[in-house]
């Protein structure tokens, strides 16, 4: 690996960068070139993934563990190795992972004794240092800059008693499951495995590959939303009481006004009227209201703890953003297609696997409704996202290929990443389990949450929250919403 650059921050800066060098898988690649998908185009236009965990000071000296990270990273990219390639588009315009072992950027950062951990776990906003854990000339980039920056850049930034290694990689070339199944399996490596135990799938034989090609401008695109927007964040925790007693509340409650579920619109990231128009019709043909609303029931069925938690979100963000009644909003929701897909993806699918649900009410239904009204639209919504919606969505990007646009436009919408699901705390490097999960300034913007699974595990769930601030403060005050939010 090359020898370590010096390197030097602006002086407003709490961090500054000791040494930054490549790293290269410790064996030579033997993947050939992998296409981007029908999933992985529309990312190209986004930031990078920014994720990372906070652990103790591990009992050794820094040097150690910074040696320790290295050779374990080397190893991880060996069984990851599109992770240390670039992006390349062919003369037809079809985008490719060449695997060419060009590898990974590592940074050192010190915050110079002016953080500690106690900082990043302090209750209340997030505070603006997390950001400075991720690596600084990734902190704005677009995943379209892979055909000329590193895939992966990785770094340790050492706090007074504590350690944050943070991960920026190129959203086009991984979704949420591929990004952990890495941070697990460099974990392990690290603690001395000598193979990992779940191995990445790189098969490109699926319905999400396709002959289309996604025109972008010279240069390459630019994110879809107003990156100096003033924002202010916060993470919070729901505890597995909360959150139980706030599904029971959720699945008791069957009111007379429910109304018509069947009216809920059933989108995407694309357009859906085919499915839509035809869904509706057959439903609307049964005059009976009492025999509608009761197959509505065992369509719907019991809504999940998760359903439950984002109906409630939408619930109050919609009534901390004083939204005019008539005002549609809307919730999306990223859901992953890999057992969705018939036959189906391996759970380890290399790539993105990913599609977004959209639902939309409007803002008088959302604010007065019981929250089991705004649970079963997204309940529904779910359930019929089968493998005929799955490819539904292929072929309407297919007759329309376009960057996703990420954002909030309207000012009236939500949109859920991430998952509780994902194990973001199976990350022990050799000295314990992480304190905690955070993401970095990267496709940040009003009404984007994510969601983790809490660090106690059993059903605990983290959100983490991006309002701008006057919605914030309001959430903040909303007397539903906090009293399921921990202390």
């Amino acid at each position: 690996m090359p020898c370590p650059t010096a390197f030097s921050t602006s002086s407003s800066s709490l961090t500054s960068v000791v040494s930054k060098c490549v790293i290269v898988p410790d064996q030579k690649s033997t993947l050939g070139d992998l296409k981007l998908t029908v999933s992985d185009l529309p990312m190209l236009s986004v930031h990078y993934i920014q994720k990372g965990v906070l652990f103790n000071l591990p009992p050794f000296p820094i040097e150690t563990l910074l040696s320790l990270l290295k050779l374990g990273l080397s190893q991880a990219l060996s069984h990851f190795p599109p992770l240390a390639g670039r992006l390349v588009t062919d003369s037809n315009g079809h985008v490719y992972i060449t695997c060419n072992d060009a590898g990974a950027e590592f940074f050192h950062v010190t915050a110079n004794g002016n953080l500690f951990v106690s900082d990043v776990l302090a209750p209340g906003h997030t505070p603006d240092c997390v950001k400075e854990f991720y690596p600084f000339d990734f902190d704005r980039t677009v995943s379209y800059s892979a055909h000329f920056k590193p895939i992966l850049a990785v770094q340790v930034t050492e706090l007074a008693d504590g350690v944050f290694v943070g991960c920026a990689v190129c959203h086009s070339v991984v979704d949420g499951t591929s990004f952990w199944n890495f941070f697990n399996s460099f974990a392990e490596l690290c603690r001395g495995a000598s193979k990992i135990n779940k191995r990445p799938d790189f098969t490109r034989d699926c319905a999400l590959i396709s002959s289309s090609v996604l025109k972008l401008p010279e240069g390459g695109p630019e994110v879809t939303f107003d990156v100096n927007q003033p924002l202010l964040e916060r993470v919070f925790s729901f505890s597995r009481e909360a959150i139980q007693k706030l599904k029971a509340t959720t699945n008791k409650k069957r009111s007379s006004e429910n109304g018509d579920i069947n009216a809920v619109e059933l989108m995407g990231k694309l357009s859906n009227d085919t499915y839509l128009k035809s869904w509706l019709s057959s439903n609307n043909n049964n005059n009976n209201n009492n025999n509608r609303n009761n197959q509505n029931d065992k369509k719907t069925g019991e809504i999940s703890s998760f359903q439950s938690l984002c109906a409630l979100l939408w619930r109050a963000v919609t009534r901390a953003r004083k939204l005019p009644s008539q005002k549609t909003t809307t919730f999306k929701m990223a859901v992953n297609v890999r057992h969705r897909l018939e036959p189906k993806l391996d759970a380890y699918y290399f790539g993105n696997a990913i599609q977004s649900i959209v639902t939309h009410a409007s803002a008088g239904d959302v604010s007065s409704r019981d929250p089991r009204w705004i649970a079963e639209r997204l309940s529904v919504n779910v359930k019929a996202h089968n493998d005929t919606m799955v490819r539904r969505f292929v072929g309407d990007w297919e007759s329309n290929p376009k960057c996703f646009p990420l954002g909030n436009f309207d000012g009236a919408t939500i949109t859920m990443g991430s998952s509780p699901r994902f194990p973001m705390y199976d990350n022990d490097f050799g000295w314990g389990r992480p304190l905690a999960v955070r993401s970095g300034g990267a496709n940040k913007f009003d009404g984007k949450i994510s969601a983790f699974p809490g660090r106690e595990g059993t059903g605990t769930v983290d959100l983490e929250v991006v309002l701008n601030p006057q919605t914030m403060l309001a959430l903040e005050s909303d007397s539903e919403f906090m009293q399921y939010v921990s202390s």
